[in-house]
């Protein structure tokens, strides 16, 4: 008697053929070319500084598509305005430099975590591109900061995956400033070079967090059965010590100019949900900072992640590079 395939089983087999028949097509899309200066929001600015940023732009692709055209140039404003917001943090330490991508567009986050992955996996490829020219023409062994933001921090967490398990580079690594996506137990295990910070002054460290209101229990970021492995950029603590307002150096809200429109001060303390690694923020409102993403409850409040906590990241990247120099001078005694 011929027997016949589970019908649960023929449509899992079929999902996967299909993805890995998109992850074909798109991995064949021609190659950006980051010897074009064209290819860069930017390129090597701030020649004075001690050490370089390499910093990967959010989703700002809202359009009806799977990826980012290179030829939008409405989008790449975006793209550079998106940059200029968070430019502040790391222009007083480091010289920045930050490609032009084919990031996923919003709507890829509507999809399973499986449909998702040839349009990450294409990101993911001109971000790699872009890295591995900067190494070999732009970094001249100078020390390293990884920097992203939401989909910026995922495409960090790749470039550590793919490049800083070499002791050589990781030795140059300052730190890096994945904030908005999740750093979980599972990565650090499969990749160990993934360490999650500790201090406010470790080295070669990822620097992580996401913010919620106290009520929030669940958001497509951060799952309700998920435990990212977060620090309280108040505090610089892992576990549940709460950190005062009084604590905040200053909440910065910039434009796309990159200038601080408005400077609240110490707008809010928080501190570290210990079932899902969360930060939960205090002393604001949901319904003073809606959550505006798609797709994400009241209360999430992924678009503030850096700019509640501006003064403090600022603070702590010229403290964590000024670290840095002084072991490379304990090393050259």
């Amino acid at each position: 008697m011929k027997k016949h395939m589970n019908p649960k089983k023929l449509t899992a087999l079929l999902l996967i053929l299909v993805l890995a028949l998109t992850l074909s097509a798109y991995q064949g899309r021609e190659r950006v070319d980051y010897a074009q200066e064209e290819n860069w929001a930017w390129l090597g600015i701030g020649q004075d500084k001690a050490a370089d940023v390499f910093l990967v732009c959010p989703t700002v692709d809202m359009k009806d598509e799977f990826n980012m055209s290179m030829t939008d140039e409405a989008t790449k404003a975006n793209f550079l305005g998106a940059l200029n917001m968070e430019r502040g943090i790391y222009e007083d330490s480091a010289r920045l430099f930050a490609p032009y991508y084919r990031q996923a567009a919003m709507k890829v986050y509507s999809l399973t975590q499986q449909e998702r992955e040839p349009y990450m996996a294409l990101a993911y490829r001109d971000v790699s591109d872009a890295f591995s020219y900067y190494l070999e023409n732009l970094n001249q062994g100078r020390p390293i900061i990884l920097a992203g933001f939401s989909q910026g921090a995922d495409m960090c967490y790749r470039l550590m995956e793919e490049y800083f398990g070499e002791e050589a580079l990781a030795d140059r690594l300052v730190a890096v400033y994945a904030i908005g996506w999740p750093l979980t137990q599972e990565m650090t295990e499969k990749y160990p070079q993934l360490k999650p910070a500790q201090s406010a002054d470790d080295l070669g460290t990822v620097i992580s967090f996401e913010c919620e209101a106290e009520e929030v229990t669940d958001s497509f970021i951060i799952p309700q059965d998920m435990k990212a492995l977060s620090i309280n950029p108040l505090n610089w603590k892992t576990d549940a010590t709460p950190a005062s307002k009084e604590e905040n150096l200053g909440a910065c809200f910039t434009d796309y100019s990159g200038s601080i429109v408005m400077d609240a001060g110490a707008l809010c303390g928080g501190y570290l949900d210990e079932a899902r690694g969360v930060l939960k923020v205090t002393d604001v409102s949901p319904s003073d900072y809606p959550a505006i993403v798609p797709g994400l409850p009241e209360g999430a409040y992924h678009i503030y992640d850096y700019q509640f906590f501006f003064r403090n990241l600022q603070e702590n990247v010229t403290l964590r590079v000024d670290a840095y120099q002084a072991s490379l001078s304990q090393k050259a005694a």
